[in-house]
């Protein structure tokens, strides 16, 4: 350690003063003199106060109290401009403590001001305090040198309990969260995490504030323990204790008026406004908090939106919507994409003696205006719930379901595949949306954003095979010959599925005792759900197809590349993890490299989950040939002409007719008579509202739908039956 030359108030440099003194030199007997004048010192002799050796003017350090040391750079008569805010370079009206300042930076009226590094070209305006301890994690979940275990700051992230709770670092995104709160029952994995996240700390207790270059921070309150990086804007905070803000040039972040935000990470490009307040929390990148919005113990996927509302113990995946002051939001993972309505109660807790209960919700979720729900409950992706309340638990196997409730004491009723059968505007849309808002500059979270993915794809067989085994029960009910006469359940399962094809345009009611507990649930239209079923599953595979060989500069598909498919190693359980799909037997291969060293940090986690997203394309083939085998119960090398045949007339009616739902879904907004009830006539409902014919949606989809069609249509034709037939093929789980 480096002593001051007359040792007032022990006052040190850290032993990486190099790194601040470098460039730098003691203060003339001139420029002292002209300090001293408008100046204080707890050093008579001012040799704890270093300058730049080639730029300083000691007319821009005026009204200010020094202690400790002070290290200042290059200080020229220069003004900086943020906006209106006009400012001379220099430190002005401020009590300074142990405090490094760059180049041509301002520090003018902060009332306390310790143990900070200050970069070049900030402005520091109007503080009350901004200090650091010397043990500061700035948010992250490490421990300094003697600190005990209860030290640690842990999110409790998707149960009240802390029974998931992971710990915060700089650079986790949701998938890390996930795969820490998912996988609980490996001790030993979960004392692994721990370890990669204390990987690079060195806990010393030598910590210094950090405020980088560009950052302009005023009229604020408290600063305390903060790591604010490059081209920030903080204004009129509250409380910014213990945290970490991340920003850059190409993605800067802000914080307004009266934010509270106490250990935590806040992640690039985001912005936390209007009395927002965030405690124990990760918020990743271009996300929002804004109008009294309260995120306590959770992690906030990148490109998400919450305002007017709490959200308490979350572990929320990217692209998630809530708003409005009465929205709640508890103990739950809800796998992004979603959207809460106001004044739905997700967290209805406390309905048995046990401990609370959690939710989990995949993909697209949306319940309805002032929806409450009771733990524990799951949901499939892409599940629209109706208004209601919702008092016993679900389990909605069905995606793109609507469900509504039927009141108290009454089965709900489920409608599968309804955002196929009569919402392909909000489906067909989803992806290119949630592209459009992705405003990351730098994407180190891989997001699916298509609504049909592998993640959904075994959703929908699972939801197809549910429907076949309540339609057996069904016929069984009703005295169905065949189904009676059914002498196992492989048998009843045939016999269901041939009654679903052979009678199309069937309307019963199926019951499914497992969606609600004690009450059930009644299926509404199962036959037409499985027919959309069924178009979905062939879509995506012959879509997936298509973009193989686009990838690969093919026109159509030669026996050949179907043989090298079918040779690609196949896994049928996937994985949504934090936003990104991952086949479940990749995400164990992780689990295992880094119980066995060979993975040793989260940026080495990051690095597998890119590799993972490289390979995923094939991923899809493979599965996608595995998905048409399932359809049609029989190996590729089996499938006839009238099966290929059928799957191309099959998909081009799925593509043709998802344009046309969609133009008349969105349709509904323009022609119906209480839509136009508020305009005096048509102009100015145009007016307001824009005209069909120029929704920049639709004007994209139709080329796409008649080139889709036209590959489609050439993807198959220098196919030869049979096709090639392995002895074996590798499936991974």
């Amino acid at each position: 350690m480096v002593k001051l030359s007359n040792g007032a108030h022990a006052a040190t440099l850290p032993q990486f003063s190099h790194l601040f003194l470098d460039g730098k030199r003691h203060l003339t007997s001139k420029e002292i003199k002209i300090l001293k004048a408008c100046n204080t010192n707890d050093d008579p002799h001012w040799a704890n106060v270093w300058v730049d050796k080639n730029e300083f003017n000691p007319h821009l350090i005026s009204g200010c109290e020094i202690h400790g040391f002070l290290v200042v750079g290059a200080l020229r008569d220069i003004s900086l401009r943020y906006h209106d805010l006009v400012l001379t370079a220099g430190l002005y009206n401020s009590y300074v403590q142990n405090v490094v300042v760059g180049d041509d930076s301002v520090v003018r009226n902060v009332h306390y001001l310790s143990n900070y590094k200050i970069g070049s070209r900030d402005i520091i305006f109007n503080i009350d305090e901004m200090s650091c301890t010397n043990h500061s994690k700035f948010g992250n979940g490490v421990l300094k040198e003697g600190e005990p275990e209860s030290n640690r700051v842990w999110i409790g992230v998707g149960n009240e309990n802390d029974a998931r709770a992971v710990l915060p670092f700089e650079d986790m995104i949701p998938a890390d969260a996930y795969v820490w709160a998912k996988y609980r029952d490996d001790a030993y994995l979960q004392r692994r995490f721990v370890e990669l996240t204390e990987a690079n700390n060195s806990k010393a207790l030598d910590t210094f504030g950090i405020i980088e270059d560009d950052v302009v921070i005023k009229n604020t309150t408290l600063l305390k323990d903060c790591k604010v990086c490059n081209s920030a804007y903080i204004k009129g905070a509250f409380k910014l204790k213990n945290i970490t803000i991340l920003s850059s040039p190409e993605e800067p972040s802000q914080v307004g008026e009266g934010v509270e935000l106490v250990n935590g990470i806040l992640g690039y490009g985001s912005r936390v406004f209007y009395q927002a307040v965030a405690v124990r929390f990760v918020i990743g990148r271009n996300c929002q908090l804004k109008y009294g919005a309260r995120l306590l113990n959770s992690v906030l996927g990148d490109n998400s939106t919450v305002s007017c509302c709490e959200i308490l113990n979350n572990l929320i995946f990217p692209f998630h919507e809530q708003h409005h002051n009465s929205s709640f939001l508890i103990a739950s993972i809800v796998a992004g994409q979603s959207n809460i309505a106001s004044g739905a109660t997700i967290g209805s807790n406390h309905n048995s003696r046990a401990a609370d209960g959690e939710m989990y919700a995949g993909r697209g979720f949306w319940p309805g205006l002032c929806s409450d729900f009771k733990h524990n409950s799951r949901f499939a992706s892409f599940t629209l719930i109706s208004k209601g309340s919702y008092q016993n638990e679900l389990n909605i196997q069905f995606p793109f379901s609507l469900v509504a409730s039927n009141g108290p004491r009454q089965p709900v009723t489920i409608i599968p595949a309804y955002w196929f059968l009569y919402n392909m505007y909000a489906v067909a849309r989803n992806k290119a949306k949630f592209e459009k808002r992705d405003k990351r500059v730098h994407k180190i979270q891989h997001i699916e954003t298509d609504p049909l993915a592998p993640d959904t794809l075994q959703e929908v067989e699972v939801a197809l095979r549910r429907l076949i085994e309540l339609t057996g029960a069904y016929l069984q009910s009703k005295k169905n010959e065949e189904a009676l006469a059914a002498s196992s359940k492989d048998e009843l399962y045939r016999v269901a599925k041939n009654y679903l094809h052979r009678n199309p345009d069937a309307d019963f009611t199926l019951i499914d005792n497992t969606a609600q507990k004690i009450y059930g649930a009644k299926i509404l239209k199962p036959v037409k759900a499985y027919k959309e079923y069924r178009k979905m599953v062939k879509y995506f595979a012959v879509r997936t197809l298509c973009e193989y060989c686009d990838r690969n500069g093919i026109e159509s598909l030669t026996n050949a590349d179907i043989e090298k498919i079918q040779k690609m190693e196949v896994f049928t359980k996937w994985v949504n993890v934090g936003g990104q799909i991952i086949p479940e037997v990749r995400v164990l291969q992780l689990f295992e490299l880094i119980k066995e060293h060979t993975i040793d940090s989260w940026q080495q986690v990051h690095d597998y989950y890119t590799d993972c997203q490289t390979h995923y394309d094939d991923y899809k083939v493979a599965y996608a040939l595995n998905v048409l085998e399932k359809l049609y119960s029989c190996p590729v090398h089996e499938f006839t002409q009238k099966i290929l045949d059928g799957i191309i007339e099959d998909v081009a009616l799925v593509n043709r007719g998802m344009y046309d739902s969609a133009l008349i879904s969105r349709m509904k907004d323009f022609d119906d008579d209480f839509r136009m009830l508020t305009y005096r006539n048509a102009r100015e409902m145009d007016a307001v509202l824009g005209n069909i014919t120029d929704n920049e949606f639709l004007c994209e989809m139709k080329p796409e739908m008649e080139s889709f069609n036209k590959k489609l249509h050439s993807v198959f034709e220098k196919l030869t039956l049979p096709l090639p037939a392995l002895s074996e093929r590798t499936t991974l789980d």
